[in-house]
């Protein structure tokens, strides 16, 4: 199975990514994060899958993070409103996420990469 990455193409962390599994010759499939924002039904799954809290997938660093004032809204709005929040905007999504079978990256820490495609 061809793993997907959900990137942002101005964002450094998502370069950096695409870069390592270019030199790693790690084949994989892009889809851009604001064009093609996750859904409901997506984030459910990959929230499970990720073994992450919801909270986990907001982009802390975003503008739109800030502008909307979301570090006290994500720690009263329910999970179900939360994953609304974040299928309503790409940007709004911490990046990159990547989409390998049974298990989901969130970010990008090169440790957790090597470990799983050297598996």
């Amino acid at each position: 199975m061809i793993p997907t990455i959900l990137c942002y193409p101005k964002c450094g962390t998502c370069q950096k990514a695409v870069k390592w599994l270019k030199a790693n010759k790690i084949e994989y499939n892009y889809r851009a994060i604001k064009e093609e924002n996750p859904t409901v039904e997506e984030l459910i799954v990959w929230i499970k899958k990720s073994g992450l809290s919801v909270s986990k997938f907001f982009n802390t660093s975003g503008l739109l993070y800030k502008e909307n004032n979301m570090k006290d809204k994500v720690k009263i709005l329910s999970e179900s409103e939360l994953i609304d929040i974040l299928a309503s905007n790409g940007l709004m999504v911490k990046r990159p996420i990547l989409l390998a079978g049974e298990k989901v990256l969130v970010g990008f820490k090169e440790d957790d990469w090597t470990d799983l495609f050297s598996k």
